[in-house]
C-alpha cells in the first residue's frame, strides 16, 4: 500500500498581501501527478486545511477542485481538521463525500474514526484524529484523569480499540515531541504552535501501536522520534524565516507488519521564496537577476539607501514582498531582525511582542485568549485557539 502524506495546506493564505492561491493550485497539481506516476493508494491530509476558520471563496472551490480530482483517480482520501480549520465548515458533506472515497474527521464526538482498507498483505486500519483540546475528551470521559494534552490524546486512544498485532496508520495534528527534543517549527506556525509547544507538547511514544504516523501542525518537514512519526511539512513556504527550507511530502509504502518504508518527495514551487541581502547596485546587476517572478524578501546593507526601493526592485523582481534596511543606523536605531518583520506576525504574536514591550513580562494564557476573544468579535482577526 502506497500513501502519500500532506499537512498544512493552509488553502487561501496570503503573505505581505501576496495571495498564494495560484501557487498553492499548483503545488496540489504536482501531488496529484506524484500520486499517479506513485500509484499511490491514499492520500492523508493532517489538518489546517484552510488559513482561516472563515475560509475565502477561492480557497473552498481550491479544496473542492482538488477533492474531486483525488476522488476522480479511485484513491482513498483521508482528512482531518487542524487549529486553523472550523470543525463545522469541514465536517460539511462528509457523509457525502464518504461514498466517493473521501473521508473527514474534523470534529471529535469521543470516538475515533477509522477506516479498514485491504492490500495484498491484508487489513491496514486507518484512524482519524482531528485537532483536540483536553476539554474535549474530558466532556465525553469524565472519569479519566485528564489534566494535559498528552493525557487527553491517551485517553481518546485508549478507547479506539487500537489492535497493534495489525497494521495501523493515525493522522493526527498535534504538537508532538521526541523523547529528548521538540521539532523544529518552520516559522510560519503563528503564535499558538509556539504557546501549544511550551506547556502542551505529546510525546511520540503516545503513538507506539501505529506503524505510521502522519501529523499536521508544524511546517517544516521532519521525523518526531522515529521515522515513521512524521510532520510532512507546509505545502509551500509562509515566511521568510523558511526561505532556505527544501519542502517536501513523504510517500509511505507499506508492506508486512513491521515494514514501512519512507520516502521524500521533494516539492518544487510555481514561486521560490527567497532571501536576497546585500547594496542594491549588486543585488540588482544583470548578471546577478535569477528567477526573476519568485517572492523576495531583501535585506538592504547600502547606508544610503535609494528613495522608492520598493518600486525599483518590483522593476527587476515584482514578486518583492518586503525590504528591510541593515545599515548602520538602523543597528543604532535596534530596527527589529527581518525574519520577525510584522507582516509576517498574526495577531497574537503582535499582542505578546505589544505586551512584553509595555510590561517586561510575558502575557499569560488567560489574559491572550481573553483579547484574542475580543479581536475576532471586533472582526480585526479571524484566528482559532
Amino acid at each position: 500500500m502506497k500513501i502519500l502524506h500532506l499537512g498544512d495546506l493552509h488553502l487561501g493564505k496570503s503573505v505581505c498581501d501576496f495571495n498564494m492561491i495560484e501557487d498553492q493550485k499548483y503545488m496540489l497539481e504536482q501531488v496529484l501527478h506524484t500520486a499517479g506516476e506513485q500509484k499511490a493508494d491514499a492520500v492523508l491530509i493532517a489538518g489546517d486545511v484552510y488559513d482561516k476558520s472563515v475560509p475565502s471563496e477561492e480557497a473552498v472551490r481550491l479544496l473542492d477542485w482538488f477533492l474531486r480530482r483525488l476522488s476522480e483517480t479511485g484513491m482513498e482520501t483521508f482528512l482531518i481538521s487542524g487549529n486553523h480549520d472550523s470543525e463545522e465548515r469541514l465536517h460539511f458533506g462528509s457523509s457525502l463525500f464518504e461514498t466517493n472515497r473521501i473521508h473527514i474527521s474534523a470534529k471529535y464526538d469521543g470516538t475515533i474514526y477509522r477506516k479498514e482498507c485491504r492490500d495484498q498483505f491484508g487489513i491496514v486500519n486507518v484512524y482519524l484524529l482531528p485537532f483536540i483540546r483536553a476539554s474535549q475528551v474530558r466532556f465525553f470521559y469524565p472519569e479519566e484523569s485528564i489534566a494535559s494534552y498528552e493525557d487527553a490524546v491517551r485517553a481518546a486512544l485508549s478507547h479506539a480499540d487500537i489492535d497493534p498485532s495489525q497494521r495501523n496508520i493515525l493522522v493526527a495534528h498535534q504538537f508532538v515531541a521526541g523523547r529528548n527534543e521538540d521539532p523544529v517549527l518552520g516559522g510560519s506556525e503563528g503564535a499558538s504552535a509556539v504557546h501549544v509547544g511550551a506547556v502542551e507538547k505529546i510525546g511520540c511514544d503516545c503513538f507506539d501501536a501505529f506503524d505510521y504516523v502522519a501529523l499536521g501542525h508544524i511546517h517544516s518537514p521532519q521525523r518526531v522520534g522515529r521515522d515513521t512519526v512524521r510532520y510532512a511539512g507546509s505545502l509551500l513556504k509562509y515566511s521568510l524565516s523558511e526561505a532556505e527550507s527544501v519542502k517536501s511530502f513523504p510517500l509511505v509504502t507499506l508492506e508486512a507488519k513491521g515494514q514501512v518504508a519512507v520516502s521524500l518527495i521533494r516539492q518544487r514551487p510555481l514561486r521560490d521564496m527567497r532571501h536576497l541581502r546585500g547594496r542594491m547596485r549588486q543585488l540588482l546587476d544583470p548578471q546577478n537577476i535569477i528567477s526573476p517572478d519568485d517572492y523576495i524578501y531583501v535585506t538592504l546593507t547600502d547606508e544610503e539607501p535609494a528613495d522608492n526601493a520598493m518600486g525599483i526592485f518590483r522593476q527587476y523582481y515584482k514578486n518583492t514582498m518586503k525590504i528591510v534596511i541593515d545599515n548602520a543606523h538602523t543597528r543604532e536605531a535596534d530596527f527589529p531582525d527581518p525574519v520577525n518583520s510584522t507582516c509576517e506576525k498574526s495577531c497574537t504574536e503582535l499582542i505578546s511582542d505589544f505586551y512584553r514591550m509595555m510590561y517586561g513580562c510575558e502575557i499569560s494564557e488567560e489574559e491572550l485568549r481573553m483579547i484574542e476573544d475580543v479581536a475576532r468579535e471586533a472582526g480585526v482577526s479571524n484566528e482559532t485557539d
